[in-house]
């Protein structure tokens, strides 16, 4: 039946929570100065893997391209899917990439998975997008890379480990009509662009018990997550030095202008549900609101 390998391929992102976004004067991220963590797709991406590994033991790999502050989202990645091992692709020579640029970087990270696993990946995941980009092109062009077929917007996938084929749903969206839900097979391997809306679930106790070891295990793995790690520069990963950065990169950002900020002229009042008077309050407030309303 052999053994199922997957590796997820995730993006550090702005923490925009934490309300401290540095940006250089040419109005650039500046990412070193910012604080990241693991980009919402990607935890989802992960979780996907997370499934893999509870319900045919799948062998787990997690890679990233970025610098030292892969350090405030690894141990994330790690405690969302219990990876056996984690990789982080850095280098001087990688700044500036676009997408086409960042899926050459990644392609050979997929590659040094394979080889520290001494085995072949069934799966690749990756997010939908990430949330400082937003185009969604890294996953299908490191599909393209690899020579793997490509499948975006997947909400749930079953591997039919006997005969090595996965079975896949995709959501898809078409104008006029409601929520169309694909089904499609293919023979393993397979590059995954999982969708926002993916949320896996273990329908028996056994799956569900060992979920809950896994993850005690993810807990303690995070706290060490420096001992499963390993960096590559771009000597080590293998790569082509005119097809990654800004040198491999055919399209060049000319210029980022910030959107200015609105006045604020809202204010928040928190009620208590459970007070009579704070509900009043709010019927009031509502009515005020809709009574103001031009209805055409």
């Amino acid at each position: 039946m052999g053994q199922l390998n997957i590796a997820v391929v995730v993006k550090l992102e702005p923490d925009f929570s934490a309300g401290s976004i540095s940006y250089n004067p040419d109005g650039t991220l500046d990412r070193s100065n910012t604080k990241n963590t693991l980009g919402p797709h990607s935890k989802i991406a992960a979780q996907a893997a997370f499934y893999g590994k509870v319900k045919y033991g799948a062998k787990v790999c997690v890679g990233t391209m970025s610098g030292h502050i892969a350090n405030d989202a690894l141990p994330i990645a790690m405690d969302t899917c219990d990876a056996d091992l984690l990789h982080v692709y850095s280098d001087v020579l990688f700044a500036g990439a676009d997408t086409i640029g960042t899926a050459e970087v990644l392609k050979h990270g997929v590659g040094k998975m394979e080889a520290a696993i001494n085995g072949k990946m069934d799966i690749v995941f990756s997010g939908h997008r990430a949330t400082d980009g937003e185009t969604g092109q890294v996953g299908p062009q490191i599909a393209w890379k690899l020579g793997l077929p490509f499948f975006g917007n997947v909400i749930d996938y079953e591997v039919d480990m006997e005969k090595r084929i996965i079975t896949m749903k995709r959501l898809l969206w078409t104008r006029g009509f409601p929520e169309i839900i694909q089904v499609v097979q293919s023979p393993l391997p397979v590059f995954i662009a999982i969708d926002p809306s993916y949320k896996y679930f273990f329908n028996t106790a056994s799956l569900r018990l060992t979920a809950e070891k896994y993850k005690r295990e993810a807990q303690e793995r995070a706290k060490n997550y420096k001992s499963l790690l390993t960096a590559f520069n771009c000597v080590q990963l293998g790569a082509d030095k005119t097809l990654i950065g800004l040198t491999g990169s055919p399209t060049i950002v000319y210029n980022v202008q910030r959107v200015p900020k609105g006045k604020v002229t809202r204010h928040a009042e928190v009620l208590d549900g459970s007070n009579p008077e704070h509900i009043r309050k709010a019927i009031t407030a509502m009515k005020d609101a809709l009574s103001a309303m031009v209805i055409k």
